[in-house]
């Protein structure tokens, strides 16, 4: 089980200074994959303009952390940042020449995008209500250790491949933030040891600083540190918000993807219980945090924004920082949302090296998919039999297998299942078939609460 003595669960207990340090770190680990997504969906759309917005984005991942807060009784360390599983959406969305999409302006095809999401954050509560209505504890019983700890170890290594991407642009720097990271962590002392991932995004930025300003360059020949786009940055901006418009092919495009999502929200909601040792499951329960996730999507798209989604690299922030206090995550969502009307900042911090970004990732990726191992162990998941064996090895090749997903058309719409999404239902849907099951939920609550999911009640 894991070991919560050494967990700060109060990080008042720390000081005022200590806190907003311990925020910064947060909102830096999210930093990269959030604003990668507007970056990836721009690039679909072509022509060099910024249809989804950079400063919209950190916005609404800023205020669907706090509405995912509220929702969640302010008792979940989880941050909300844009969500990848709605990629596929965007791309179909943006390549549509026909119909009433026939010659439309990039940035009206988005809000249509947008509507669609919206569609799809409601979806969530419809998820939630049968949760509520049925008890977590029969949802649960089809989500077993052997199920959610592969499922977990997917999530992380998933990732794997952006951390090596990003890290390959420059091994050198990569890894200067991977080795201050792992020396702070090991042998730091006091604040030190609980802030590594903000040390190793600072120390290895002054290090890629000192290399540009002596005319260093990547391996590829571009410039180690870009500081155009800072330059022509206002100081103080109004994010360019817009509202949805509705279409039904739209909707039918993105509303769909919330299959996928909900699936990885259940994955995250277990992995985030087992690495700070809180029942979150059962309390503030699953259906609270479906709502808070499924608002926090739908506020998103309504002011011209992405998806939300928990996100797994804050989860390796709460197992490297030991410091699993809401309110620390929730300093980052108030950092996110600021960034969001200071144009020239989110450029300076948008101006991090890739490598930057892979050197942490090594770290944090790899500690979602330990977290997953370590429950599968502390569980005793019995891989002497073959329906167990079955389920993880399915399960494992699924998520890692499908890296672009999974496409098929229903009534002629085209649908995107995500890696993740496709493990999900495959290992359940396994485990409810598969004779043999020697799991049964709610009877040991100590092995379920490794996981965070045992039906004792919160103390």
């Amino acid at each position: 089980m894991n070991d919560s003595k050494d967990i700060i669960r109060d990080a008042k207990a720390l000081g005022v200074p200590k806190m907003l340090l311990l925020g910064l770190q947060h909102m830096f680990a999210m930093f990269g994959a959030t604003i990668l997504v507007p970056i990836l969906v721009n690039g679909y759309f072509g022509g060099g303009q910024q249809v989804l917005s950079v400063q919209v984005t950190l916005v609404c991942a800023g205020l669907g952390t706090l509405i995912f807060h509220i929702c969640s009784k302010l008792k979940v360390p989880a941050f909300l940042g844009s969500s990848f599983a709605f990629l596929g959406g965007f791309y179909t969305i943006a390549t549509m020449d026909s119909g009433v999409f026939a010659n439309m302006p990039d940035s009206e095809k988005l809000q249509y995008a947008c509507g669609g999401i919206f569609v799809a954050g409601l979806l969530y509560l419809v998820l939630a209500l049968v949760i509520k209505l049925v008890g977590v504890k029969r949802v649960m019983r089809f989500l077993p250790p052997v199920v959610t700890g592969p499922i977990i170890i997917c999530i992380g290594l998933s990732l794997a491949p952006s951390a090596v991407s990003n890290a390959s642009t420059n091994w050198l720097i990569a890894f200067v933030a991977l080795a201050v990271i792992v020396i702070f962590n090991i042998w730091g002392k006091g604040m030190f040891r609980i802030i590594p991932i903000l040390l190793g995004v600072v120390i290895s930025y002054l290090f890629a600083l000192v290399l540009h300003l002596c005319g260093v360059t990547n391996p590829d020949g571009s410039a180690i540190l870009n500081f155009a786009g800072v330059a022509s940055a206002a100081w103080v901006g109004l994010p360019p918000f817009q509202l949805p418009k509705f279409n039904l092919t739209a909707i039918l495009v993105m509303a769909p993807i919330a299959i996928a999502s909900m699936m990885e929200h259940v994955g995250d909601i277990s992995a985030i219980s087992a690495t700070v040792g809180e029942n979150f499951i059962e309390e503030p329960g699953l259906h609270r945090t479906l709502i808070g996730d499924g608002i926090a999507t739908s506020f998103s798209a309504f002011i011209g924004g992405p998806a939300n989604t928990t996100y797994g690299e804050n989860t390796g922030v709460l197992e490297l920082s030991r410091v699993s206090d809401p309110k620390v995550v929730r300093l980052a969502a108030l950092y996110a949302i600021v960034l969001g009307f200071i144009p020239k900042m989110a450029e300076i911090i948008g101006s991090m090296p890739a490598s930057i970004i892979g050197g942490v990732s090594f770290v944090l990726y790899g500690m979602i998919s330990a977290i997953g191992v370590r429950n599968i162990v502390e569980n005793h998941v019995d891989f002497t039999k073959s329906r167990n064996l079955i389920i993880a090895a399915v399960i494992l090749v699924c998520g890692l297998g499908f890296s672009n997903g999974l496409t098929f058309t229903i009534a002629g719409t085209s649908i995107t299942l995500t890696a993740l999404a496709i493990a999900a239902i495959a290992g359940i849907l396994l485990n409810a078939i598969l004779p043999g099951n020697d799991y049964h939920f709610g009877e040991n609550p100590t092995a379920d609460a490794a996981r965070g999911v045992d039906m004792r009640p919160s103390k």
